[in-house]
């Protein structure tokens, strides 16, 4: 399994705070678009900055990692955009998951779209209880460069549990600024 962390957690939506992904104000609840459950299925966008994302989710289980999250980018910035999943279904015979993504990054006025469907996001065999937090296996990142549009551009990912025939629309933005974004949510 890629990129896994179990946590034990309460409800749904435990995982905001579970994850610590905090803004200066101290606010770890989602926006909406960012979240979204059905079924018992629940999928969740986190926009980091953090360049060192990976290196942070790979901790020992028991400990919950902290990123920092924005909706700006500046000169030479990076932005991740993670999805956080719980309750995949599992096949009963094979043990395995099968959840897939497709991601759309819209530039600013909708004039381009960078589109990858049917990623996998989380097929694995699982062997820890389904009610935890894991992280896709499937991610986004933009990088900033000096002949990019400026203004929003905005994220689009459809979450589907295969097994569950349960389908998620997640929906984020993101502001590319002019010079180095120094604001952090």
């Amino acid at each position: 399994m890629k990129r896994i962390k179990a946590w034990v957690v309460l409800g749904m939506w435990a995982l905001s705070g579970m994850v610590q992904a905090d803004n200066p104000q101290g606010e770890s609840a989602p926006k909406p678009g960012l979240q979204a459950e059905k079924d018992g299925f629940g999928a969740m966008l986190l926009l980091t900055p953090d360049r060192d994302w990976e290196e942070k989710w790979n901790t020992p289980a028991e400990y919950a990692p902290h990123f920092n999250t924005t909706d700006m980018v500046g000169v030479g910035g990076e932005l991740t955009v993670l999805v956080m999943l719980q309750n995949p279904k599992v096949d009963p015979k094979s043990g395995m998951t099968d959840v897939v993504c497709d991601f759309v990054m819209r530039r600013p006025a909708g004039h381009g779209e960078v589109v990858h469907k049917d990623l996998p996001c989380f097929k694995a065999k699982l062997t820890t209880d389904p009610q935890n937090v894991y992280l896709a296996s499937a991610w986004l990142k933009y990088i900033e460069e000096p002949a990019d549009a400026r203004g929003t551009w905005t994220v689009d990912v459809r979450v589907r549990d295969r097994l569950r025939g349960v389908e998620l629309p997640l929906h984020a933005s993101f502001v590319v600024q002019g010079k180095m974004a120094r604001r952090q949510r």
